[in-house]
């Protein structure tokens, strides 16, 4: 969907950054709104916490220096070079992460055999597509998935594209090397679990390298894992340093919006890094992290920033604030409601609801009714009776 309908949209519209886009079609308020949600949807705490984890693997650090290091690797050469060291550096990591994976698979059918042992050795529901989850928690990763439409990463990457026809092809061939990238760190994981059943989730990769590969191929193959993580953690460091310089400080104070760009953002970067830690050790699971994340923030932008690419589906300006809102409140004060009224089961929603419905349900609401009265603007106005007071 985003490639062949969002991108060459998105590309023709010449512009830097989804707040941009919001405030073109509605106004600076909505466009600082959506600026706060994008800073939000950008913090790179999953990524933190996987590099600090695979830190402490390797180095036998406690957690937070692990964590420490990690981050400060990553803001500074992204302060340093920017947007062009983050693609440039990705380009390695890109060979990195695809090699130590296509090495390790070998290793594994070797020392276990194919697909008869890994059915024999995980639970069954690690080999159905539902995964032994409900439906209602099945299409809420779905929604959660939709997360692509508003990726500030995604929508950067585009606008940076020399056409619309390469940001189209970009993302469709990114399509392709996400799904064989995919399907190797799933296979991975599934011998993982069924060659070391006892062991943390988290620890699975490093942990099967550790048995299988001789000194040399292990390197590797952590370089690799290293370069993962890194490459979507300096990124998502980029994007927060310059959501907040230009999205939300510059749109704020006004004027040239290159004015004091670096300053703005490193105080953004350093402010990107203290939320990140905080979330990272307070959380401290990657896929909470993502869903906690998703459910909140997606149905804030989801409409908002759709409408904004088709003028046909814009509500008025005045309602688009309060929809934003209401969506990120709906989903934030159902999801802290399932977090107080936690059992051993996990947290309990009202209605067994996931949390990311209500934002979406208020957030359609809102939508309509924005409609209705626009629609209800362009109506002509009633004809005066003929004959003035008769």
């Amino acid at each position: 969907i985003f490639a062949l309908v969002l991108a060459p949209r998105i590309r023709a519209a010449e512009l830097y950054t989804i707040p941009d886009k919001v405030a073109e079609a509605y106004g600076k308020p909505a466009g600082v709104t959506a600026a706060v949600f994008s800073y939000c949807l950008t913090t790179p705490a999953p990524y933190v916490l996987m590099l600090g984890t695979l830190l402490q693997l390797i180095f036998g650090w406690p957690l937070w220096p692990s964590l420490l290091v990690g981050v400060a690797l990553s803001t500074v050469y992204v302060y340093s070079g920017g947007f062009r060291s983050d693609v440039r550096v990705n380009i390695v990591q890109f060979i990195l992460m695809f090699s130590c994976f296509a090495l390790i698979i070998p290793y594994c059918l070797s020392a276990f055999g194919g697909l008869d042992f890994i059915r024999a050795h995980v639970p069954e529901n690690h080999l159905v597509w539902h995964g032994g989850n409900s439906p209602q928690y099945v299409i809420a990763w779905f929604f959660i998935a939709l997360w692509t439409l508003v990726d500030p990463g995604f929508h950067q990457r585009c606008y940076a594209a020399t056409s619309p026809k390469v940001a189209t092809r970009g993302v469709l061939v990114s399509i392709l090397c996400w799904a064989v990238f995919d399907f190797m760190t799933c296979t991975v994981g599934l011998y993982a679990r069924a060659g070391l059943p006892d062991i943390e989730p988290v620890m699975a990769y490093p942990l099967l390298a550790e048995k299988l590969l001789p000194a040399g191929v292990k390197g590797l193959f952590y370089v690799g894992m290293l370069a993962t993580v890194m490459s979507t953690l300096v990124s998502f460091m980029f994007l927060s340093g310059t959501t907040f310089a230009r999205d939300f400080v510059w749109r704020i104070e006004g004027g040239d919006p290159d004015h004091r760009i670096n300053q703005r953002t490193a105080l953004g970067l350093v402010l990107t890094t203290v939320i990140s830690l905080v979330l990272a050790v307070g959380v401290a699971s990657v896929v909470k992290l993502w869903y906690v994340i998703g459910t909140v923030f997606i149905p804030s932008l989801l409409l908002p920033l759709l409408s904004a690419y088709w003028p046909a589906l814009r509500v008025r300006r005045g309602v688009i604030v309060p929809v934003m809102l209401g969506g990120f409140l709906g989903s934030l004060l159902w999801l802290l409601w399932g977090v107080m009224h936690q059992t051993d089961m996990g947290p309990q929603y009202p209605l067994g609801v996931e949390p990311m419905y209500p934002g979406l349900l208020i957030s359609c609401l809102g939508f309509a009714l924005g409609r209705i009265g626009r629609l209800a603007d362009a109506l002509p106005a009633a004809s005066p009776p003929v004959g003035g007071a008769e």
